[in-house]
């Protein structure tokens, strides 16, 4: 990716057009994408997992079995994440379900102030995989929640404005 800046500045500064570089760049994308897929080789088992795992690792057999491990528990869709631990040992932990890098938008939101979380009993659960800025989109929704007497969580990539405000 350096080395495409690199050269595409340069090009760029000799006069070639930007919009026409970008054109390549995209076709020659294109071209090594199908290229990488043609000669590529599925991993169709743990012990193939484990040695590409182990290649990934320095030639660590230790790493590529627990990459193989966790990807035999969570599957071709699942999501691993490698972390920085305090011990001297390499651990696998799997967690069900699912997890969210952030907490809640407003101390507001939490009602059971010993534990410090939000219990919610029987509520809608509201899933957005954009930012909610304006509630004019959800008003309808709103109102209908409101009318049912339920709570509501509502899980987005973010909340802000007049929409977090309501």
């Amino acid at each position: 990716a350096q080395a495409i800046l690199v050269e595409g500045i340069k090009a760029v500064i000799a006069g070639m057009n930007p919009m026409d570089l970008k054109r390549g760049i995209d076709k020659a994308v294109v071209a090594a994408v199908a290229e990488l897929k043609q000669i590529s080789k599925p991993c169709e088992d743990k012990t193939a997992i484990a040695q590409v795992g182990t290649i990934s690792a320095n030639s660590d057999k230790s790493i590529g079995q627990i990459i193989a491990d966790a990807m035999e528990k969570v599957g071709k869709e699942g999501v691993i994440t490698v972390e920085d631990g305090s011990g001297l040992d390499n651990e696998l932990e799997v967690v069900e379900g699912m997890q969210f890098d952030r907490g809640y938008l407003s101390p507001y939101f939490v009602n059971n102030q010993q534990n410090m979380s939000a219990e919610l009993e029987n509520p809608f659960i509201l899933l957005v995989d954009k930012k909610i800025s304006n509630i004019r989109e959800l008003i309808s929704l709103l109102e209908n929640v409101a009318k049912s007497g339920r709570p509501l969580l509502v899980v987005s990539e973010d909340v802000e404005g007049e929409a977090l405000a309501t």
